[in-house]
């Protein structure tokens, strides 16, 4: 007897779940509706509502949903200024802010400025120099431009010159090549030139290097003593390895002579490869011409301002405002690379509010004002605009990577809930904060920001989290 009625209870289940079954499909394909089985009149009270999460109406696919939206896809309303506006100006209220403060806060889709504080204010940058010099060379070199560094041919036989590519990055024969963007390495191009040497019967050259690419002095000259022994930054020269550093391992010391520092590795990694160099290596410039014994090429220079923005590097700022000085025929100097950012950024509509030094931000001399600032940045995420995209990509990510994954950054209470939610460039420097990135407003509004001090009593980081985060959850 129970083996029967298990057996009804099983085929009655049966039954049911064919029949809800039916009961969908024939929904689906007929847009059947449970209210049309019940009475065409409205409720007298109000239904309880859907369960969060719960959709309200039928699921549909995206194409009708979205081709109804107002304006295009991925730009949700702008936020409500005046909640925006009260937020942001009751933040800026804090002390430790100091009493020199300079807001942009900029709509990308319109240009529409939503806040503004002091926002032409000539406002020392500190990093955040560097969106600046990586828009320029973004602008003026285009995202695939490789930088070459070269061994070629001398003047006489049985002769080899290094040439300096502007390239920092460039990888000495102890770096461990585990980051991005990969790195040209000079090992190989040892390894290429021995192999060319040796083709053309050579196994024994005298070796002098060339680094006239870059011209002017190897120090700007806002920069402190302490910046080069300490390890912020190297001498800037065409032909350096290892970002000048002594050890690629250590940030410090960086070596005084980076050009004969990395001539001297090269003709190390020829005499490992067969190729015997005799006498002292030397500076000389390279014959107009001379024919190409070995190569090797940089990343593409959208990886390169990705790593310059993401981790701050300060020598490969320096490198690329040279190269924007060189494209735009000026010399490749201090001087001639601030002219040259400067022309860059004009014709990309930024005619006013800055003036460099540097490319780095290391000068205390620099001047930006947040509005140019967030203009540059809303022009990376612009359509019209595709080549300068690797600014928007390369800005560190608050609490995962760069400068704003260190720990240190967006960990306040008022601050936190937007890790991953903002972007940002940050710029510090004694009594200097700064802070400059995009973020997507809570409902999906993609705005530009920058948040500027040269004032700070000690330290503003915490403050200008809390600015971003502000906007980030608007």
């Amino acid at each position: 007897m129970a083996r029967r009625d298990r057996l009804v209870m099983l085929t009655t289940l049966a039954v049911l779940q064919i029949l809800t079954i039916v009961i969908g499909v024939y929904a689906m394909t007929t847009e059947f509706s449970l209210s049309a089985l019940t009475s065409g009149s409205s409720p007298t009270k109000p239904t309880a509502s859907p369960a969060e999460g719960t959709p309200s109406v039928p699921v549909v696919t995206a194409g009708p949903v979205l081709a109804q939206l107002p304006v295009k896809p991925g730009d949700g309303p702008l936020p409500t200024k005046g909640t925006l506006t009260k937020q942001l100006a009751s933040a800026l209220g804090d002390d430790a802010l100091g009493d020199r403060v300079g807001v942009a806060v900029i709509d990308t889709a319109t240009g529409e400025q939503l806040f503004a504080a002091n926002p032409d204010a000539a406002v020392t940058p500190a990093s955040t120099t560097k969106i600046i010099t990586c828009s320029a060379a973004l602008a003026a070199l285009g995202p695939d431009t490789r930088f070459s560094t070269r061994a070629v041919q001398g003047s006489a036989p049985g002769t080899v010159v290094l040439v300096g590519g502007g390239d920092p990055l460039l990888a000495g024969p102890t770096a461990k090549q585990s980051g991005y963007p990969k790195q040209a390495s000079l090992a190989t191009l040892a390894s290429r030139t021995a192999a060319t040497l040796k083709s053309q019967g050579v196994r024994k050259i005298t070796l002098s290097y060339d680094t006239s690419l870059f011209t002017g002095t190897a120090k700007a000259a806002g920069w402190k003593p302490n910046y080069i022994p300490d390890g912020e930054v190297a001498p800037v020269h065409a032909l350096t390895m290892d970002v000048g550093r002594q050890d690629p391992r250590f940030r410090s010391p960086r070596v005084p002579d980076p050009p004969r520092y990395a001539a001297d590795a090269f003709a190390r990694l020829l005499t490992k490869y067969g190729i015997k160099v005799t006498g002292s290596v030397r500076q000389a410039k390279a014959p107009a011409g001379a024919a190409e014994l070995g190569r090797v090429d940089s990343a593409p220079l959208y990886a390169l301002v990705e790593h310059t923005l993401t981790h701050s590097d300060n020598d490969m700022a320096e490198a690329l405002m040279r190269h924007v000085a060189i494209k735009e025929g000026q010399e490749a100097s201090f001087a001639g690379g601030a002219k040259a950012v400067a022309a860059v950024m004009q014709r990309l509509g930024i005619a006013q509010g800055v003036s460099l030094d540097d490319g780095s931000g290391l000068s205390i001399r620099n001047r930006i004002s947040p509005n140019a600032l967030a203009k540059a940045i809303a022009l990376s995420g612009s359509p019209a605009h595709p080549g300068l995209h690797a600014v928007a990509s390369g800005m560190p990510i608050a609490g995962f990577s760069g400068t704003l994954g260190n720990g240190r950054r967006f960990v306040g209470s008022d601050s936190k809930g937007q890790v991953g939610l903002v972007r940002a460039k940050t710029g510090t420097l004694n009594h200097v904060n700064t802070l400059a990135g995009l973020a997507t407003t809570k409902d999906g509004r993609l705005v530009t920001y920058a948040f500027m001090a040269d004032r700070v009593p000690v330290n503003a980081e915490p403050v200008l989290d809390r600015l971003a985060a502000i906007v980030a959850r608007s």
